[in-house]
């Protein structure tokens, strides 16, 4: 059942890919044409899981290779490989919306290719990130978001990941927001509305259109237009 909600949180916590741009066509390529610089089999027909940390990747696809090397290529191949890059509904005007202070980034992507992206979308910089690169472990492990709400500023030092929303749009992703104690926003695209609700999503939106963001006397007050 669709519906208006609203809900308050001292910030906003987003994954990149697939929440704010659509990367697939590029990683689908990419990750095609480094698995075949490496002789991985199949590698015309290479399906990476959504959401995975390239090294996590890397480390499956490719045992033994050193991963510094490998990091690099895919970042190169990825970074280069933009032309059918996209902003995805709502993104821009939604962020633009946002103290910045009140939202961070929090992706699968290297901090190098993050910031790739953003410039050839052309969408607002962040100051706060949590990349891959940033972390001990990816998701779907809690430590990106719980990292992430320590960066949103309130009057005390960061948020309690309870008082931040995550926004994903994969079952994995979703997970890791949940376990870190967020409330999660799906957003469809990459997954079913199924499969995100499984993963544990509370909201389920069809694009960040449907999502509204205000401040209020305490942090943000989001208003959402449901599944």
């Amino acid at each position: 059942m669709s519906g208006g909600v609203s809900v308050e949180a001292a910030g906003i916590l987003f994954d990149m890919d697939g929440v704010l741009i659509s990367s697939i066509g590029s990683v689908n390529r990419c990750w095609r044409r480094w698995a075949d610089h490496y002789g991985v089999a199949g590698a015309e027909t290479l399906q990476i899981p959504h959401g995975t940390r390239a090294v996590d990747i890397i480390k499956t696809l490719k045992p033994g290779l050193d991963v510094a090397e490998g990091l690099r290529l895919i970042e190169d191949m990825e970074i280069e490989d933009v032309s059918d890059l996209r902003v995805l509904p709502g993104a821009r005007a939604l962020l633009e919306s946002l103290p910045a202070e009140r939202w961070a980034i929090v992706t699968s992507a290297t901090y190098r290719l993050l910031l790739g992206r953003l410039r050839a979308a052309e969408l607002p910089m962040p100051e706060r990130i949590i990349s891959a690169d940033m972390v001990e472990r990816g998701k779907p492990d809690p430590e990106p978001y719980r990292r992430g709400a320590e960066l949103i500023g309130i009057e005390k030092a960061g948020a309690a990941p309870a008082e931040c929303i995550v926004v994903e749009d994969a079952p994995n992703g979703v997970g890791a927001g949940v376990a870190a104690g967020c409330r999660v926003l799906g957003v469809l695209g990459s997954s079913s509305e199924a499969g995100l609700r499984a993963a544990g999503a509370s909201w389920v939106v069809r694009t960040l259109e449907d999502v509204r963001a205000k401040v209020g006397l305490h942090g943000l007050v989001i208003s959402l237009n449901t599944l």
